[in-house]
């Protein structure tokens, strides 16, 4: 984040490790920028040409004004730094991205500001800040050169005497290169494109760029900008400066410390002293980018977005004309994520020979530099499924499709736009136009007559004023300026008027003082206001990850003895208890910290903390810990911490005054820069070119010749002799940082471009590098995927629905179609939609229709035909076919962009768990995939490809319904097959019968049969899991008796087939004399042979009841299986256990209470077997009685007791009951449904069970004398220790709201 960690270790406290100076070597001459060259190779290959035959260097179509030329690193010092070795590619080109431009005297020459930084392999990070500016070309050789390329340009294109904007596509190196320099003055292009039109050595004189670069290890900013932009100012300045320059660049390389933790530190420039400060150990790091620009060049609600989408690790891109705005916001957004930190590819700048870069298949930030006019849509990305693209110039973002906001969003941006009104900023995006300063400064403050004309830059300040977006004064009322005096409005007129060029002193005599509060300068006033919201800000940001994450601690998992075994174990181990953790926060913050909580920032964050067991905590842990307790202090957990309420920050006031004491009251003042033993002559001034620096009294530092270096070479002792006890310690200790590298690298990609080498062989070991990441990334998710789902499973043993929340669950798909997305755009060779995925089958699905088409007549199979299986007799086989379910989804007409096609291919192919197959019939068509995608893409690695296939068939193991479950709106085409027992004859019936199937999410309606055809489709809107099937007919004609083994209903497009289980007759005077039954369903599951290519399974679902229970107690006569008393008592306490796991889920993860209820292991089935113990149901010529014809008689013997007043003495309550059990009873008698009488008890049991009725019904069913005609003495019902265990068991569900399924109390009037 901050470099706090660059400076540490050996690191001496130096404020800057170099000072650079880049420009044209003049010995060397012209030369076309190689990195030029190679981007045209690499756009060559990208577009499929040979890129050996591609143009290299010379492009004779553009002015050579506008051509990019090899820059050089004229100098540095010194010459190397132990701990932070120089890398003279990487500065090169980061100090000129777009290398060396030349200008005419025609042209704008306003010197530019912009920063970057170098990453390194451990994350570590060092800044640069760059001063550009022109200096005239004084070679004759360059300035001939120059003539003859401007001669042959113009052969080459007569038509184009005044030279325009490039003609080049928009792809090309030129518009990706900047363009800024035009941009600077509204002049400049009507200038160059009327007379001035090229360049002519004798009337034109040569100006050539020149950067002047500070490297440090801690972002200063500021203080590096004017330092820089002083150096400059001595150069162009008509007097020389007090003291040669090269005294000034080694008082701030060897004698200007870092100032230390919670301290400030004044130094020297040139002509005024410049302040630092730093963060104490307590506060949030340095960062010195000013956030307010950032807030006010996208606006509040953008820069939310933005934050949320970083969060969540997105691809980001951040795209601008201005370099310091990639900086600034790029800096911005990183330094907003403590106590996080970005784990992926960051390059804030990208040169533009690292394009290709874009192609990266991993979460990554970067910067792209756009050209003045070049439209967006003409931009061409590898990816944009999962990017989210930030327009900075014009203030827009735009965003991916589909993921979770932000907590307390819209209380969130009310509390930052508070804050920026405080400092007179609109919340609103909308920035300055692009000459303002923070970007691209106008660093020549001698006196607005050198440079400027006063009129312009009075102009420019109006110009600043009007515009109504940064909350300024109208130009009219500068007027009554005088009437401001000691407002704040006058300072930010002021430092307004500093950036746009105008001196403060010509604002004096507009409108009095230049000395803000305290003596302050208006500059000083500026950078204090400007620190003071950065703090604010960033405490807004910090105090939501303190709310949310305060009890974080209670759930990280530290089960290593020591870090040794800790770093051997890292990829196997559990960290963090993440269901525990979600399941204590609140509901609106689930959906974001489901998604964030599986981050690799995240997972950095907790290996952190539990290594800071064994080693020093990480700082912004520390930072981060240190506040969580202080929370605590406060609050005793409250349970604040634990409601959704939205928490303000509280230490707003008191972070911006430690930050208002330090710049007030200097802690440190460096040494004055001072003569060195220099020889004389060197280094002469000469106004407007940079001399020629003397490096041997630069190469070196002060020989312990200043207070400073004593008190440090003494703390430097210590700390060395503090390494070598530690060396001599631990022998091992090479091995074991191996070991730590390895355990902090785990999960994570390439951190980093490397700069220095850019040769195609680089670049193939870099995506050989994406390859290997992308594979260890499959091999993680699937395995979390998998380990989520079996490990509640596990947990459940095997009862109720065992699954994960549903909001897990799609968390873990959508990263998963996130890293299909990711495959599918590495070394694509042309993009096409925004979704490489889908654009692939799309090519598939074309050559799979053609090949269909010409072999019409035998139907191509895309895999093995499946073979009817035992459990599906009479339902047609559905074919495993890739083109089938792209059908399904393009009819869908919800979703709207391929993005969202691709992903619900995705969640039905894995629903239908073949996925892996799928995905492997379309990488079968080896012709399409070389097509598509260049030779190092991922999908052309047959080994890892094979392997990326091999972890998605893992998936195959568990159960998922994440597309059944998600678009639930969609109609979804059904098949019903009705199956008869064809043994026992009456396979076919006479009457019309009908079916009505059921599912979490409604139901199909009474849909008719056709008489004896037993099947039918029907489309309806998707009804979800299938529950129920209700089955009748009308017992019309003379076969009106109907014996119905099973009903099979299957979903035509996920292929799941239930069955729902019945073996009863449906018909008047045979078995209960039903013509309807309820059936209960159970997926049906593919046999094992014929289900190739799909792996195992997970252990069945509740069966429903089946036809061996009902014959065996009922039809039968009670031959067959009789269960003892002790299995009767076990499976009601099973029921009634499983129905009270079913209300301790979370409402989304409850499956269906029905099969709780009336299923196999059912509450009813268990209240059956409890009734039917020593009924005596077989009577004299074999007419059965049921257990619904003891409940009619127990009732007719009640309301006659009634009427003959028997029961008047009786207890009113017991009274009220038989009151309801005979409303019930008749309720239930008097249903226009043609329910048989097991039918009938299933009912009252449901309805008892719902209205909490069943415990007092029981006593007096108990009571009544008919039970002894009715049962054997030893009958469970006639037991009264037994009866009353049962009603002990049943008051338990008393605690829970029963509701019934619709299909089950149809037409029930009570």
């Amino acid at each position: 984040m901050s470099g706090t960690n660059a400076a540490s270790g050996a690191a001496p406290c130096r404020f800057a490790h170099y000072f650079v100076i880049c420009g044209i070597d003049t010995e060397t001459g012209l030369e076309p920028d190689e990195l030029a060259a190679l981007y045209q190779w690499l756009e060559a290959d990208r577009q499929g040409r040979d890129p050996d035959t591609a143009a290299t260097g010379e492009n004779f179509e553009q002015s050579p004004l506008k051509r990019t030329f090899k820059s050089k690193v004229l100098a540095h010092y010194p010459e190397n730094v132990e701990w932070n070795p120089f890398d003279q590619d990487a500065v090169n080109m980061l100090c000129m991205p777009k290398g060396l431009s030349f200008r005419t005297q025609a042209d704008s020459r306003e010197p530019q500001f912009h920063s970057f930084l170098i990453t390194r392999e451990d994350g570590s990070r060092t800044y640069g800040f760059v001063h550009t500016f022109y200096e005239e070309v004084t070679s004759p050789q360059i300035c001939s050169a120059m003539q003859t390329l401007y001669q042959m340009h113009q052969a080459e294109n007569p038509s184009s005497a005044t030279p325009s904007s490039s003609s080049s596509s928009s792809s090309s190196m030129d518009s990706l290169a900047s363009s800024l320099d035009e941009a600077d003055s509204p002049s400049s292009s009507s200038c160059r494109s009327a007379a001035c039109g090229g360049y002519d050595a004798s009337r034109d004189t040569l100006y050539v760029s020149k950067a002047l670069c500070l490297i440090t290890p801690m972002p200063f900013m500021h203080a590096c900008r004017r330092f820089l932009s002083q150096m400059h100012r001595a150069v162009t300045a008509a007097s020389p400066p007090p003291l040669p320059l090269e005294s000034y660049v080694h008082n701030v390389l060897y004698e200007v410390p870092l100032p230390p933790p919670g301290r400030s530190l004044k130094f020297h420039g040139v002509y005024e002293p410049i302040v630092c400060q730093r963060p104490g150990p307590g506060e949030l790091p340095l960062a010195d980018f000013p956030l307010g620009q950032t807030f006010t060049l996208l606006g509040v609600e953008n820069l939310v977005q933005l934050f949320n989408c970083t969060l969540l690790e997105m691809q980001i891109l951040l795209y601008s004309q201005d370099y310091q705005r990639l900086m600034t916001v790029a800096e911005g957004i990183t330094t907003l994520l403590f106590p996080f930190q970005w784990q992926h590819v960051y390059v804030p700048i990208l040169p533009a020979s690292l394009l290709h870069f874009l192609d990266a298949p991993v979460p990554y930030l970067m910067g792209l530099q756009s050209k003045e006019g070049t439209d967006r849509s003409k931009l061409e990305l590898p990816q944009e499924a999962n990017l989210c693209f930030v327009d900075i110039d014009n203030h827009c973002i735009e965003l991916p499709e589909d993921f979770p906001q932000f907590p307390n969003k819209p209380e969130f941006i009310q509390e930052l736009s508070e804050v920026l009104l405080r400092y007179g900023l609109s919340p609103v995006g909308g920035a300055p136009p692009i000459s303002d300063p923070p970007s691209t400064t106008t660093t020549t403050p001698v006196s607005v007559s050198t440079r400027h004309p006063g009129l312009k830059g009075q102009q420019a300040l109006r110009e600043l004023e009007d515009d109504g977006r940064n909350g300024n004064l109208g130009g009219e009322q500068l007027a009554v300026l005088e009437l401001l005096q000691g407002n704040t409005t006058l300072e930010r007129l002021q430092a307004l008027a500093k950036r746009t060029g105008v001196r403060v002193e010509a604002l004096k005599r507009v409108g009095g003082e230049g000395e803000g509060q305290g003596g302050r300068t208006a500059v000083e006033e500026e950078e204090l206001r400007n620190a003071k919201l950065n703090v604010q800000l960033r405490e807004v940001f910090a105090s939501r990850f303190t709310t949310m994450f305060a009890d974080y601690e209670a759930f990280v998992i530290q089960s290593a003895p020591d870090l040794e075994s800790w770093l051997t174990n890292r990829e196997q181990m559990h960290n963090f208890d993440k269901a525990s953790f979600l399941s204590d926060q609140p509901e609106p913050y689930l959906p974001f910290l489901s998604h964030f909580i599986e981050t690799q920032m995240f997972a950095t964050f907790i290996d952190n903390k539990i290594m800071s067991q064994w080693e020093e905590k990480e700082p912004l842990l520390r930072v981060f810990d240190g506040r969580i307790d202080k929370a605590r202090l406060y609050n005793v957990r409250a349970p604040s911490l634990r409601s959704s309420n939205y928490q303000r920050c509280t230490i707003l006031k008191e972070s911006a005054q430690a930050i208002e004491q330090r710049l007030m009251k200097i802690d440190h003042t460096a040494i004055h820069p001072h003569l060195l033993d220099m020889k004389i002559g060197q280094g002469k001034y000469e106004q407007g070119f940079f001399p020629k620096l003397q490096s041997d009294v630069l190469s070196v530092g002060p020989i312990n010749n200043n207070r400073w270096s004593n008190r440090t070479a003494t703390a430097q002792r210590r700390k060395d002799r503090h390494r070598q006890q530690t060396e001599h310690l631990t022998l091992d200790n090479d091995l074991k940082e191996k070991h730590m590298q390895d355990a902090r690298s785990l999960g994570k990609n390439l951190r980093q471009p490397k700069l220095s080498d850019l040769s195609p062989a680089v670049i193939a070991q870099t995506n050989w590098k994406f390859v290997e990441g992308l594979l260890k990334e499959c091999r993680m998710k699937t395995k979390r995927m998998l380990v989520e789902k079996m490990g509640r499973e596990a947990v459940e043993l095997g009862h109720g629905e065992a699954n994960i929340t549903g909001l897990e669950e799609n968390t873990l798909i959508a990263s998963l179609c996130d890293l299909l997305e990711r495959i599918w755009s590495h070394g694509l060779q042309v993009k096409q939609g925004k979704s490489a995925l889908w654009s692939h089958l799309l090519h598939y699905q074309a050559r799979e229709e053609k090949l269909e088409q010409q072999q019409a007549e035998s139907l191509v199979s895309n895999g093995p035909e499946r073979r009817k299986s035992e459990s599906s007799i009479g339902m047609p086989s559905l074919r495993a076919s890739v083109i089938q379910d792209m059908r399904h989804i393009q009819s869908m007409g919800e979703i709207k962009t391929d993005v969202g096609r691709a992903r619900a291919w995705i969640r039905l192919s894995l629903e239908k768990k073949l996925l892996s197959q799928h995905l492997k019939q379309l990488l079968s068509r080896q012709a399409l995939t070389k097509k598509l995608y260049k030779r190092y893409a991922f999908l052309r690695c047959e080994e890892e490809k094979e392997q990326f296939l091999f972890h998605l068939l893992s998936l195959n193991t568990v159960d998922y319904f994440c597309f059944t479950s998600v678009f639930t709106t969609i109609m979804i085409p059904y098949r019903a097959v009705i199956i008869p027992i064809k043994k026992l004859s009456n396979a076919m019936t006479t009457s019309n019968p009908w079916v009505c199937v059921s599912g979490e999410l409604g139901d199909s309606g009474v849909r008719q049969i056709t008489k004896n055809i037993l099947e039918m489709t029907f489309d309806c809107q998707n009804l979800g899991k299938l529950t129920t099937v209700q089955l009748g007919h009308d017992n019309s004609g003379l076969l009106a008796k109907w014996l119905v083994d099973c009903v099979m209903v299957r979903n035509e497009i996920t292929g799941h087939t239930y069955k729902f289980p019945c073996g009863r007759w449906l018909g008047k005077g045979v078995d209960d004399g039903s013509l309807e039954r309820i059936l209960i369903g159970e997926l049906a599951l593919p046999n094992a042979d014929e289900d190739c290519g799909r792996g195992c399974r997970t252990p069945d679902m509740e069966h429903s009841p089946g036809q061996t229970r009902r014959i065996s107690i009922t039809s039968m006569g009670g031959r067959g299986y009789k269960p003892t008393s002790a299995q009767i008592q076990e499976a009601i306490g099973e029921a009634v256990n499983s129905i009270c796991k079913h209300f301790h889920k979370p409402e989304k993860e409850r499956g269906s209470l029905t099969i709780l209820l009336c299923g196999e292991v059912g509450l009813v089935g268990a209240l059956e077997q409890f009734f039917h113990n020593g009924f005596k149901s077989a009577r004299l010529f074999q007419k059965t009685v049921f257990v619904w014809d003891f409940v009619e008689k127990a009732v007719a013997y009640m309301e006659s007791a009634d009427q003959m007043g028997d029961m008047q003495e009786t207890a009113e309550p017991l009274g009220l009951t038989c009151v309801y059990l005979c409303r019930y009873v008749s309720a239930i008698n008097s249903s226009p449904r043609n329910i048989g009488k097991d039918g009938k008890f299933q009912l009252l049991v449901c309805l008892g069970a719902r209205d909490r009725l069943l415990i007092q019904w029981l006593p007096l069913l108990v009571e009544c004398p008919v039970i002894q005609r009715m049962y054997e003495e030893s009958a469970l019902l006639r037991d009264r220790t037994m009866v009353n265990a049962l009603i002990a068991v049943l008051q338990t569900l008393h605690d829970f709201p029963i509701t019934l399924e619709a299909s089950l109390i149809k037409g029930i009037d009570l």
